[in-house]
Parts: C-alpha cells; structure tokens; sequence
C-alpha cells in the first residue's frame, strides 16, 4: 500500500475514464475482477467513468437474427436494422451486466446511454478503405459532449457507465458511436487526468504481425506518424488516445484487459504493461514519481 500512496496523492479527486471492451466482457471472470478494480478506484478517492463496448455481444445477437456482420476501416458497419440491434444489446444487455457486477459491492453504479440529456452528439462518420471513402451507415463521429449529467453522477460518489450511443447533432437519427472514440470525446469534456483503453491485445506492437514487441510509450507525435499504417479495431482504439492527449487528457494507455485486475495495478503502481500515449513536450508529473 505505501508503494501506491504517490499514485493515489496524484490521482485523488481525479477523473480517470475507463473504456472496457474486448474479450474481457465476455469472460465471467474477468468482468467481476474489472468490477471490483472500478470500485477499488472510487473507494479510493478517485473519480471513474466507465465506457463500455460490447462488439461480440452485437455480432453474435445479428447472427442470430440472421443480419449481415461486417466491417469496414476497423467500425461497423451499421444498417438502420444493425442499429435497432445495437440499442438493444449495449444498453439493454451490457450495459446492464456491467451496472449488476459493479453494484454488488454497493450502490455506485448508474447506467445511461449518450442518447440521456444529450450527453453525446454527433455527425455521421465516413471510413476511408484503400484511399476511397466509403459509407458505413449510421456511424457516428461525436462532435459535442455535455458532460453535466455525468458530472452530476460523479458529485455523488456514483459510477457512471456509458453506452456509446449518440444522437445526432444536426438530424433525427441515432448513432452507433465507437466506444474507444466516445470514451476519448469523455475524457476531454470531464477534463480528465487519465483515459485507459482496456481491451484484448498486449498493447501497439511496434511492427506487426512481424514482432511481437510492444510500444511501451510515445507522443502524440511519435503516434500520429504511426496512424495511417494501422488498421483493424487497434486504429480507432490509437486515434481515441491521440485525441485524448491532443485535447488536454495528461495521458492514456492501452491495457490488455485479460490480465485479471490490470487496472488497479496500472492506476496504483507503476508496474505497467501495455502502451502509454502521453502529449509532445517534456514529461509530466507521472514520469517524476518513484
């Protein structure tokens, strides 16, 4: 515990926005652990958001309504049919698994959809495969966040958990929002100290699938260089943290979510794992601490 008090003096009353996502949120296990890590971090005086994604949940609930599964430039492609889809197995499904484990160490978590008091909103987001742009439906790209319904939650020692659904900012439709995208828009409207991508790889290999060596921090320099060469679902998940830090977020990781309690021994220590995006210029405060 004394090896944790530098981090916790850092981050006390500090925001930190959480996005889970990946093999981790179907895994029983792995889904209690991060519950109780969320909860570790408000019982120790800080601030989380969660924002969650839930793409196999999607993927296998369009299977078996028989609907098209497909993706373009790392997002889904997402049909006024997929949307219907989407609305109901993030907001009505896991959102709610994740409100349930979180709240079985007490009364912290509140679920709400970016939809609720227009939290989030957005523009349709087009994607760009092999240099030609292409349409990917309703995808949304957030364009403003209010942030004072999840501010509120947080003044009360809750727990917000989002689902990365948005309303459009100059039409009627409803948008689905990459989560890794809505959790970065988050951070920087919360002013943030920190955003942590969890998600089911190690961290940004440094030459994939080539070397199996991990980036364990760059700039946002040092990252914007590397982006047009990304592809997949790492893309989105690397141009959140860019965003982040760009907007004012002091830093953001991207954490294998499978390793069991990774988030605790991330915030708390400074065993990290994984890949830290932090903003140009010399470093902060984090890199002074023992």
């Amino acid at each position: 515990m004394t090896a944790a008090l530098p981090w916790l003096e850092r981050f006390q009353g500090r925001t930190v926005v959480v996005k889970f996502g990946g093999n981790a949120m179907v895994s029983e296990e792995l889904k209690a652990a991060f519950a109780q890590d969320v909860v570790s971090l408000l019982r120790a005086g800080l601030r989380p958001v969660v924002v969650h994604g839930g793409g196999p949940q999607i993927s296998a609930m369009l299977e078996r309504l028989t609907l098209e599964v497909r993706f373009a430039a790392g997002l889904r492609v997402t049909t006024p049919e997929v949307m219907q889809v989407v609305r109901m197995v993030l907001a009505g499904q896991v959102q709610r698994d994740i409100v349930g484990l979180i709240n079985h160490h007490g009364a912290f978590a509140v679920g709400m959809t970016g939809e609720d008091a227009r939290t989030l909103s957005a523009v349709r987001r087009p994607a760009v495969v092999d240099g030609t742009e292409v349409d990917i439906g309703l995808v949304g790209d957030v364009v403003h966040v209010d942030p004072g319904t999840v501010r509120g939650l947080l003044d009360r020692g809750r727990i917000p958990v989002v689902s990365p659904i948005a309303r459009g900012a100059h039409d009627t439709n409803v948008y689905n929002v990459n989560a890794d995208l809505a959790a970065a828009a988050l951070a920087e409207a919360l002013d943030a100290e920190k955003l942590v991508m969890l998600t089911d790889v190690a961290g940004l290999y440094a030459d994939w699938p080539h070397s199996t060596r991990i980036i364990d921090r760059l700039t946002a320099c040092e990252l914007e260089k590397l982006m047009p060469s990304m592809a997949g679902g790492m893309a989105p998940k690397m141009e959140g943290c860019l965003r982040a830090v760009r907007s004012g977020v002091r830093m953001a990781h991207v954490l294998d979510g499978r390793i069991p309690h990774a988030l605790v021994r991330d915030v708390f220590t400074d065993a990290r794992t994984g890949t830290t995006v932090v903003p140009d210029g010399p470093p902060g405060p984090e890199h002074l601490l023992p």
